[in-house]
């Protein structure tokens, strides 16, 4: 099976595990695992790949409506470098003093290529699950999407510098405790806005339909040369780590006065199925491994 069957199927055995994380007595858990192979490409440094790390299970908190307290990460590499350790951790307590937590350590071992598993714990006092979308509702999303696509592509021409940038995005845990208590369902876009919207359909037993033109990033207006890899890049590549979710339409307003991040409506809540301009929008979208 892939990732996504086994979360299917890991939920029906451990039902906490069904959202960006998991909450038990006002705590929210998550963790997350990442690979030099899949997830950092040549030219990441080591302090983006701690950044990026750590910020990935910040936006699983995010994504709750949470309050970051604390981050650790367990960082394997082929060989234990202090200036690369350093580096790491300098990334990894710079993304979370930027959104209000704090690293407070982890562990150390040797592998076969680059692997960190990053552990945040965060307050839920109202915490947003995927599961409460209802018909009627506008669906919206935080920023723009399709950096991390623009990202890859720049990897791969030698421009580190500007790729190492793109790569090191900020959590959404301000505007995520804004939208607690206020948004109907919410998840980060981890997996791309197409997936992520297929994932709150299922947990809310609704649809969406969802209408062009989406908020893509600037990077990737200058970088894709067609609007199908225009489409690619902000749909389906995923990886974004922006917010998508549901609010009311009376809401809509207020909401974006207070945010300090963008807030796009891209569609509404519906009965059922999910399309782009009224036609089926594929479940397709980031899969690790």
């Amino acid at each position: 099976m892939d990732e996504r069957e086994a979360l299917r199927a890991l939920a029906g055995t451990v039902p906490e595990a069904g959202d960006d994380a998991a909450v038990v007595d006002g705590l929210a858990v998550t963790t997350d695992m990442l690979h030099r192979s899949t997830d950092f490409p040549a030219g990441t440094t080591q302090y983006t790949a701690g950044w990026r790390a750590v910020a990935a299970s910040l936006s699983d908190i995010a994504a709750m409506g949470a309050d970051p307290v604390a981050a650790v990460a367990a960082y394997a590499e082929t060989s234990l470098d202090w200036g690369e350790i350093e580096a790491f951790v300098r990334g990894a307590k710079a993304v979370c003093t930027e959104v209000g937590g704090e690293y407070v350590g982890g562990d150390l071992d040797d592998h076969e290529e680059l692997t960190v598993t990053s552990t945040v714990v965060g307050r839920a006092d109202r915490p947003v699950f995927r599961s409460g979308a209802t018909p009627g509702e506008a669906v919206c999303v935080t920023g723009t999407l399709g950096r991390s696509a623009a990202a890859l592509e720049l990897f791969e021409r030698g421009e580190t510098e500007r790729a190492n940038e793109l790569f090191r995005f900020t959590p959404r845990v301000e505007a995520g405790r804004t939208l607690a208590g206020r948004a109907g369902a919410m998840m980060d876009s981890s997996d791309g806005l197409a997936r992520s919207l297929h994932q709150l359909a299922e947990a809310s037993d609704c649809g969406f339909a969802i209408e062009s033109p989406l908020p893509v990033d600037t990077t990737v207006e200058e970088i894709a040369d067609t609007a199908e890899q225009r489409r690619e890049m902000g749909a389906f590549f995923g990886e974004d780590f922006e917010l998508v979710c549901t609010v009311p339409e009376e809401a809509l307003e207020r909401l974006r006065e207070e945010l300090s991040v963008g807030l796009t409506k891209i569609g509404r809540v519906v009965e059922s199925g999910v399309t782009l301009d009224g036609e089926p929008l594929p479940d397709r979208g980031y899969t690790h491994g």
